[in-house]
């Protein structure tokens, strides 16, 4: 069987979809130089946490032992499931996130069941004998777009709601009449969140991927900024009057951690919803962030299920706690984005 047939054949994961297919020409087996974002050829060899890996097309597919997967070398971190290295060994490897990165497993929270194992068959090559490497494929710097206002989305955990919130409120500025960006700007690539604001009628829809990252976890931090700065460019670009930024997991992860407390971020965003799931994390994670010299516009998420929780949180921070259905309405989303500067716009 010819490599065209055997990629052919192979399942293509969604953290590739901006690869030319017709850019690999060649491979080798050199996995101990592999660095983040290098495309790789495996095959599964044993079903673990993930029994599907994710399309390109926005579809999941279930997966058997013995199936070619190409992916994307990354790192991941996850409290919910699993950290992880971007390290290929020739003997297996793991698949850490079903948007389609691999690399080592280094710890899993215990009430999952361990990664799905894979064996590494090559690195893909072009035709001069270089790695296929996703930043290869990254948006183009757009230094003359205009930049939306920003309103960010933070979060206090993994799960705390914030891609809800994202969606929710890119809802309800487009029923508003505004031509919206949604963005994630941290994370490890998949589609469930891409999908959920493109669901919500985004103008425009771009995660870390799209700037050349399978991953954001172990990424310096100036890169992380440039790639948000591309997303935002594009969004620009697009012709999108504001953006909505959600920054994945929780205010204490590294990256998460580093971002907001960078001064770039306080002048970047010129909103902010604080997601969480109880009055006490409410407290604790609204101090922490006043601490970094940012105040949340509203608090939302899972909190946002319960009355008393809600009443709790009220008292607790002096801040207002909005629900989903809160979010999706013209008048308060009209609310963001009057405080992003931002006028009025009749609805389309």
């Amino acid at each position: 069987m010819t490599l065209s047939d055997i990629l052919e054949q192979a399942k293509w994961t969604f953290s590739t979809r901006r690869v030319d297919r017709t850019r690999v020409a060649a491979t080798d087996t050199d996995f101990a130089t592999a660095r983040p974002g290098d495309l790789i050829l495996a095959h599964v060899d044993r079903i673990g946490q993930h029994r599907r890996v994710q399309l390109p097309s926005g579809r999941p597919s279930l997966i058997f032992p013995g199936d070619a997967v190409v992916m994307a070398c990354g790192a991941r971190y996850a409290p919910d499931q699993f950290e992880g290295l971007a390290e290929i060994d020739p003997a297996g490897a793991d698949l850490l996130a079903g948007g389609g990165c691999i690399g080592r497993m280094v710890a899993r929270n215990s009430q999952i069941r361990p990664a799905t194992r894979l064996v590494p068959a090559a690195r893909l090559l072009d035709a001069a004998g270089r790695t296929v490497n996703l930043a290869d494929f990254a948006l183009p710097p757009r230094p003359s777009a205009p930049r939306p206002p920003v309103i960010g989305v933070l979060g206090t955990a993994m799960n705390s709601g914030k891609t809800l919130a994202t969606a929710q409120l890119v809802l309800g500025l487009r029923r508003a009449g505004f031509r919206v960006g949604a963005i994630k700007a941290t994370g490890t690539g998949a589609f469930g969140d891409y999908n959920e604001y493109c669901d919500s009628g985004a103008h425009y829809v771009g995660d870390f991927t799209d700037a050349g990252m399978v991953t954001t976890y172990l990424e310096p931090l100036d890169r992380i900024k440039t790639a948000t700065g591309t997303l935002l460019a594009e969004a620009g670009h697009r012709g999108c009057d504001l953006v909505v930024m959600e920054v994945a997991d929780g205010v204490l992860q590294r990256e998460t951690a580093g971002l907001i407390g960078d001064t770039w971020f306080k002048q970047l965003v010129s909103g902010l919803v604080f997601a969480c799931g109880d009055a006490v994390a409410a407290m604790g994670g609204v101090a922490h962030l006043a601490g970094l010299g940012l105040v949340p516009d509203a608090l939302t998420g899972m909190i946002s299920c319960s009355p008393m929780a809600s009443d709790e949180a009220r008292v607790a921070t002096g801040l207002p706690v909005l629900t989903k259905e809160d979010l999706s309405d013209p008048a308060e989303a009209t609310g963001f984005a009057l405080r992003a500067g931002l006028g009025r716009k009749e609805a389309a």
